[in-house]
Order: structure tokens, then sequence, then C-alpha cells
């Protein structure tokens, strides 16, 4: 589709109901805020929802590059710490940490493109493009056992 692209959501609150956030056709969320700021602890936070939109970004961005160029994997985890701090009296996130966990077949070809696949999906992850805080990008890649088939 052409650009630019437009995304609406809602939240919405009562003084006893807390936040709902919506979106069209998309289950609604409760949220709150997180422990430090008073919150209960039992629902998505603004700095939660934060960090897990990167995370899937970085995910769906590598799917779509992997599927391009018909790149095979086994397993993609991808886990986000964002360090929320107070400078010049302005609270903000100031950096991402990125770690992503690649598994891949047992007869892979290279270890170094999969390392260069998800460099290119950070790269392009419209998320992280976005951030004015530092992201930072730790990448483990494993391999499969090969299947052995006995033979009787």
């Amino acid at each position: 589709m052409a650009f630019p692209h437009y995304y609406s959501a809602r939240a919405q609150a009562s003084r006893t109901n807390g936040v709902v956030i919506s979106s069209g056709g998309v289950p609604s969320l409760r949220t709150a805020p997180p422990p430090e700021f008073g919150g209960p602890g039992d629902r998505w936070s603004p700095e939660t929802l934060v960090v897990a939109a990167i995370a899937d970004c970085i995910i769906m961005t590598f799917q779509s590059i992997a599927n391009a160029k018909r790149f095979v994997y086994t397993e993609l985890v991808c886990d986000v710490q964002g360090k929320l701090d107070r400078q010049s009296r302005v609270t903000s996130f100031t950096e991402f940490r990125i770690t992503v966990r690649l598994g891949l077949p047992a007869d892979a070809a290279s270890e170094h493109d999969a390392r260069a696949l998800v460099e290119k999906a950070k790269e392009h992850c419209l998320l992280t493009n976005s951030l004015k805080a530092a992201v930072t990008l730790e990448t483990s890649i494993h391999f499969d056992e090969p299947a052995y088939v006995s033979v009787a």
C-alpha cells in the first residue's frame, strides 16, 4: 500500500474502572501504571506495551525478510529490555536492549547469513527507527540437533 499509513487507538478511563485501550477490530486491553508508578503490576502498562511492541516489530520484520529470501529457521525469540530514566527532569526511555535467539535447522548453510538477517530486521523495524533512545542488539544462534533415524 502507498504511504503514508495511519493507525488509530483510543484510551478511555473512568474514575473507578481504570484504563481500557482499543483499536478497531482487535480485543481491548485493560491497562494500569506499572508497580514503579503505584500500579498493581497485573496489567499491561504503557511501558511494557512499548517494549512488547518493539519485540513484536523485530519478529515481524524478520519474518517478512526471511520469507522474501526463503530463509528457513526453526525458532525465533525476541526479548526487549527498556531502560526508563530521568535526565534533566525529563523521564523517558533512554535505552532498549534487544536480545534475539534464532534457531536454525541442523543443515543450515550459514550462521553469518542468519546474523545479517537479524541485523537487517533491526535496521528496518519501523519502531526502532522511530525511537530517540539508544538501541542495542545481541543475537545468539543455535543449530537444531540432526534428526537420526534408527534402522531396525
